[in-house]
């Protein structure tokens, strides 16, 4: 009797057939194919932040004759945006800072409180706070401004600020607590027996324990007021108070035949944003998932 014997090509060459090593060459082709189709969504996504940094250095200023890629790059669209709308960054810097210190000082204690106490209200105040976020920004702002226009807070940095805080300090309190629900009692009841009072146990302890936390908290405030149109087009009426995002939609009707100006003013208004994001990723991610897991 013959045995036919059927032989792969890699043991016909004294090479063992090795289904391992199979199944890591599909897994890499597989991985290979998902990340060209991650760099194929992300270049479609970013393709309108692209195509704006290309029409701010048109040299015609029209976004509809220029070339895909800026051959003769010119700068005057910056030079004329810096000129007219500089005074507005100036102004959402302010109201953006200002935002996320009152947003924290208000947050970050309220925070703790409903995180490391036990009372049958605690629920109920998270249910407010999560209804809060529900209520629409029109609705808000409407209300303000009866508000402001008795109290004389128009066309106020200071008013932007507490307009603004009240659309982040909701946010900020769900992201803190979620945290410092995982600080044990035990630390903060020792700095307690050394003789620290409860506002500087809360300094001195629980802050910078909750530092990625607080940086989430603020950066997100940070980009809600700087981002606001909504209440900057609602509670400001004169030229002394325009934040940039108001400034570039009233730039719009003077500037239809200059877009290089247009896109200039908003590749300046995106910078703050880009730039916070990208130094503070790390702390992002960390503060993001600090509650996520006790």
């Amino acid at each position: 009797m013959t045995t036919t014997t059927i032989v792969t090509g890699g043991a016909r060459r004294g090479r063992p057939f090795d289904p391992a090593g199979t199944r890591r060459r599909r897994g890499s082709e597989r991985h290979l194919g998902y990340t060209i189709i991650g760099v194929v969504i992300l270049a479609i996504m970013l393709f309108p932040v692209y195509w704006m940094v290309n029409a701010s250095l048109q040299p015609s200023g029209n976004t509809l004759t220029g070339d895909f890629f800026p051959v003769n790059p010119s700068f005057a669209g910056y030079e004329k945006a810096i000129a007219d709308q500089g005074g507005h960054l100036l102004t959402s810097l302010a109201i953006s800072l200002g935002t996320v210190v009152l947003s924290l000082a208000i947050a970050a204690p309220a925070a703790y409180a409903l995180a490391q106490f036990r009372f049958r209200w605690i629920s109920i105040a998270l249910l407010v706070i999560l209804i809060a976020q529900m209520i629409p920004g029109i609705v808000i702002a409407n209300a303000l401004y009866s508000a402001y226009n008795d109290l004389g807070l128009l066309n106020s940095i200071l008013g932007l600020i507490l307009a603004d805080a009240s659309h982040a300090i909701p946010f900020a309190i769900l992201i803190l607590r979620a945290s410092m629900q995982t600080i044990p009692p035990s630390i903060v009841e020792a700095a307690r027996v050394d003789g620290a009072g409860l506002v500087r146990a809360f300094v001195s302890i629980v802050v910078p324990v909750s530092r990625n936390a607080l940086i989430t908290a603020g950066l997100f405030a940070f980009l809600f007021s700087w981002s606001d149109f909504l209440f900057a087009l609602t509670l400001t009426t004169t030229e002394e108070v325009r934040p940039v995002t108001l400034g570039i939609y009233q730039y719009l009707g003077s500037q239809v035949s200059n877009w290089s100006a247009v896109m200039a003013t908003a590749v300046l208004s995106s910078l703050p944003a880009i730039l916070l994001l990208v130094i503070a990723q790390r702390f992002i991610a960390a503060g993001a998932t600090g509650g996520a897991v006790k």
